[in-house]
């Protein structure tokens, strides 16, 4: 999807996606064949009140979501027939306290955030094995299933005060519709709805003491809202009618996005963190509680499994060495060194981890240095051991959905010709890359171009991606890295208990 230059606005028909990520605000305006026309992006600032609390501002990014609307809307110099509509994305396990004039009173607690670790820790076995099989969240940090615990048990006074609990996506609509409204996959990403039954869960809000009159209507992804506030429309330059659709999160739109909308079909993202998913008929659960299932329509769901260490781990090596040059050059002779760095194996949990382990404790491990060994062998152990997590969380995919067919990969890390090789290698597939870092973008306007009845169906999204690059698999290197899985498997079964 590169961006169209010289666009002619004359006649044509345009749909803006906008995705609400833990990093960025991003506000893409596409054509009707995917082409991005306009762009703007604005970044959104981290708070860390106290160790392991990550929050973040819901005001300060209500202001960037619309001075990213607002520049995007007004570089593009449209009619007001020519827009469409715009797409919501946003990132998942959000939690802020509203009162009953639906103003924030606590800041918004944000998927990193790991207060409720000890809650997550000490919860009962049997407990927690029944949350999850009711609503397909994992049991961790990242759950506002587990912040709200972490509330109760703490006496946080927002939680007190509050009379209703949002996402960001909900706390926007709230104030810029009047409606209290969640996707199902918001939802679902909450711990807090029962993903077959697509309802708030009785059994588990009582847990946390939270009532069903607090939290939002459930609806689906195409869900229409019109009657935008009258004084945000004039400052944005569009109809107070014009249809906002309230998509989905961004992980279930970057799969849209990419065209891995079909049984089979895997999308591999990776920037800072990571997370490889697939859409499913229904919503299967793991019995080992290693990957998540959130709904994303009334009859289908994602699965999968996100973790912290992507490109993260690779700039904290990159730090560690204090390197100052590009992470180009910080990977240069990393492609001379040979499948395996020469002995080394590295778990990559130096943030912690989510899938599969689901342990904020988690620690980064380098097993098997010697006296010979210099930067390169270390960068690509980093780079193999992003990959081999990845593929054994692609393992406990396919326990409940089978093998893939298909792998697309998108994300930051992507742009490294040695990693997506490793990665074709690891895998023992093709790899498609997309041209595009607007995957979930273009899934949420895609989205709201399937609830207006302009498109036919989601899956037709596939006749409106550009055609992307193929990275082949080496065979030989494929059977040196299932030689090498074997031994990152079994370390990691033998290390994991002492991380508690």
């Amino acid at each position: 999807m590169k961006k169209e230059k010289d666009v002619g606005m004359m006649g044509k028909e345009f749909v803006i996606g906008l995705d609400i990520g833990t990093t960025s605000v991003k506000a893409v305006m596409f054509d009707l064949n995917g082409n991005v026309v306009e762009e703007a992006e604005e970044l959104i600032t981290s708070l860390y009140p106290k160790e392991d609390w990550v929050e973040q501002n819901p005001y300060e990014i209500e202001t960037k979501t619309i001075v990213a609307l607002k520049d995007v809307i007004t570089k593009a110099k449209l009619q007001e027939a020519n827009l469409l509509g715009i797409g919501f994305s946003s990132a998942m396990h959000s939690l802020i306290c509203v009162d009953e004039k639906n103003e924030a009173i606590s800041d918004m607690l944000i998927w990193s955030d790991g207060r409720s670790s000890e809650q997550a820790e000490n919860l009962d076995v049997n407990i927690g094995k029944k949350v999850y099989q009711k609503t397909g969240t994992p049991i961790h940090p990242m759950s506002p299933f587990l912040k709200l615990l972490w509330m109760k048990e703490n006496d946080y006074e927002p939680y007190h005060q509050a009379s209703y609990f949002m996402s960001l996506k909900e706390f926007l609509l709230q104030k810029w519709f009047g409606q209290r409204v969640v996707d199902y996959s918001i939802a679902s990403a909450s711990g807090l709805m029962n993903v077959d039954m697509l309802s708030w869960d009785k059994d588990v809000l009582d847990l946390v003491g939270v009532k069903e009159s607090q939290l939002s209507r459930i609806v689906p992804p195409t869900e229409v809202l019109t009657g935008l506030n009258e004084s945000l429309a004039t400052e944005l330059g569009i109809s107070p009618q014009l249809p906002f659709i309230i998509g989905a999160a961004d992980g279930q739109l970057a799969n849209l996005g990419s065209g891995a909308i079909t049984p089979g079909e895997v999308a591999v993202s990776v920037g800072t963190s990571g997370a490889i998913r697939q859409f499913t008929k229904g919503a299967p659960i793991n019995n080992r509680q290693e990957t998540f299932t959130y709904a994303f329509t009334k009859d289908t769901s994602i699965i999968g499994g996100a973790t912290n260490n992507g490109g993260i781990a690779l700039q904290w090596l990159k730090d560690l060495f204090a390197f100052e040059g590009s992470h180009d050059a910080f990977l240069s002779g990393v492609e001379d060194v040979e499948v395996g760095s020469e002995g080394i194996l590295f778990l990559p949990y130096v943030n912690g981890e989510r899938a599969p382990l689901w342990n904020q404790k988690a620690k980064g491990n380098f097993f098997g240095l010697s006296i010979g060994h210099r930067k390169e062998h270390l960068t690509r152990a980093v780079l193999e051991g992003v990959t081999l997590n990845l593929y054994k969380i692609g393992k406990s995919l396919e326990e409940v959905a089978g093998k893939p067919v298909k792998i697309s990969v998108n994300g930051g890390l992507s742009k490294s010709d040695v990693w997506v090789q490793i990665m074709a290698d690891v895998f023992g597939q093709e790899i498609h890359l997309s041209d595009t870092h607007h995957n979930a973008g273009w899934g949420a306007a895609w989205t709201a171009l399937v609830a207006i009845g302009k498109v036919d169906s989601f899956e037709a999204i596939k006749q409106n991606l550009p055609v992307g690059k193929v990275i082949q698999p080496n065979q030989s290197n494929h059977e040196k890295y299932r030689s090498i899985y074997e031994k990152y498997e079994k370390l990691v079964t033998s290390i994991v208990p002492n991380f508690n």
